[in-house]
């Protein structure tokens, strides 16, 4: 099952800035997880594969969710940059991969091509590519219920209505981030899974976070910079996305998957954005875990679980 519980953070000071940052040990091989919007360090989401493989996990808070404040990056490549000298400082001289969920992939994305002496391979799950991003509808939600003047209220009362009308809450928020009928990713989510999402949800803060994601994606060259940075990497590149990812198109994954030349896409039968969740993710988990263990692959695979 998905694991969303909030773990214990540390803060540390840089150059650049202070980082919000999650240092679980297991092993010598260490992954980097960048999550996406509404996210923060201490929310564990996605992590169990890297975990059950043997990897320490280095989670980090993105400039402006959680204890990262806006200043320390405002851009995907600025935070990049701050993330190789937080590896630095920490002694991890390479990464066994670089995970970038969502509105982290950028990110992901920009530390592989600024830094790829430290990142010997990248995973990007259900991630913005180099396409615009995002759709009218939430860069208004943005601007209104996430702004960070409102996003505490918004976010004090989908945990009410957690607590007294969950069934409203999952049908309201997946509204938002599937391609189907609320009512079809419910019945394809058993109770476990239900619960898990409920307490993701129940988790969640968007500080100044979220709006900087949408002001930055949203910038005119943003899209040009994600698609020049995808060309020019030399890394293998595992993407991974629902075509039924109502949040970020999965012509976003696709866009991925054709300009970085070292790609390989696997669909995923999640019925949403969230492909953590429910009896789809097994199939993913194994192509990760083939991923990270397996010979480097070629641009020329393309392969869809249970295919």
């Amino acid at each position: 099952m998905t694991d969303t519980t909030d773990r214990p953070t540390r803060l540390i000071d840089l150059d650049a800035g202070r980082v919000e940052y999650r240092l679980d040990e297991r092993g010598p091989a260490t992954v980097l997880m960048l999550h996406g919007g509404h996210m923060r360090a201490g929310i564990a989401l996605g992590e169990r594969v890297f975990a059950d493989a043997g990897h320490t996990v280095l989670a980090v808070s993105r400039p402006g969710y959680g204890r990262t404040p806006l200043s320390t990056g405002t851009t995907p490549d600025r935070f990049a940059d701050v993330l190789a000298g937080l590896c630095a400082r920490l002694g991890i001289g390479s990464l066994a991969a670089v995970v970038g969920q969502s509105a982290g992939g950028p990110t992901a994305l920009a530390l592989a091509a600024r830094h790829p002496e430290l990142v010997e391979r990248l995973v990007l799950e259900s991630a913005v590519g180099p396409l615009p991003w995002p759709a009218r509808r939430t860069r208004l939600a943005a601007a209104a219920a996430f702004h960070p003047r409102t996003e505490a209220a918004t976010w004090s009362l989908v945990r009410a209505l957690v607590r007294r009308a969950p069934g409203l809450v999952l049908r309201g928020l997946l509204a938002d981030l599937s391609a189907r009928r609320p009512a079809e990713v419910l019945a394809a989510l058993d109770g476990p899974a239900r619960a898990a999402l409920l307490g993701l949800f129940g988790r969640m803060r968007s500080g100044s976070g979220f709006g900087n994601d949408v002001r930055v994606m949203s910038a005119p060259d943003g899209a040009r910079r994600r698609a020049a940075q995808a060309a020019g990497l030399r890394r293998p590149t595992l993407v991974i996305a629902s075509p039924d990812d109502g949040s970020v198109p999965y012509a976003h994954a696709r866009s991925l998957a054709d300009a970085v030349p070292d790609a390989r896409l696997v669909a995923s039968a999640a019925p949403s954005h969230l492909i953590w969740f429910g009896d789809a993710y097994r199939d993913t988990a194994t192509a990760i875990t083939d991923f990270l263990t397996g010979p480097r692959g070629t641009g020329a695979d393309r392969v869809r679980p249970g295919a």
